[in-house]
């Protein structure tokens, strides 16, 4: 039998470190596994051949470096050993095709922003297409409370 997984969004913004926490308590509450999904967007990338491979080298240093700060804290407070899984394309695309890709992940969490403007592009873009996901999709609040985030996991 295979292990649940909570596949998580790891970006730049405030709410994904909500979205990690939730994940990696829900993963020891219920017996799961976190795996966390980092996407290079392809603009990145629109340079002359050894320019583009040195900025896609640059760009997967600092995602390790990213993933090993909710990794450890995911270890030492909730003993779980996250995986890092890297992938270049538009996140949208792309969080959905790893979906698809790895059987093992049941639910896709993502961090809700609190700005005006909205929860976030990429919750904006996926609740649309949230009909054809294969598996059920988390929202957590960015502002939630980590006492509150440990009382509903």
């Amino acid at each position: 039998m295979s292990m649940r997984k909570f596949l998580v969004v790891l970006d730049d913004s405030r709410e994904c470190l909500n979205a990690m926490r939730f994940a990696a308590m829900r993963a020891k509450n219920t017996g799961g596994g976190v795996q966390i999904l980092s996407v290079i967007p392809p603009d990145e990338f629109n340079h002359w051949i050894g320019v583009a491979d040195i900025m896609r080298e640059e760009a997967r240093e600092r995602i390790v470096v990213h993933f090993e700060v909710f990794a450890k804290w995911m270890r030492d407070k909730q003993g779980i050993d996250p995986e890092l899984v890297i992938r270049e394309g538009e996140p949208v695309s792309e969080i959905l095709a790893q979906v698809k890709d790895d059987t093992d992940v049941g639910v896709l969490v993502l961090g809700a922003g609190t700005e005006k403007q909205g929860p976030g592009p990429l919750i904006s873009a996926l609740t649309k297409q949230a009909g054809f996901l294969p598996i059920p999709m988390t929202l957590v609040p960015g502002e939630m409370s980590k006492e509150r985030l440990e009382a509903i996991t």
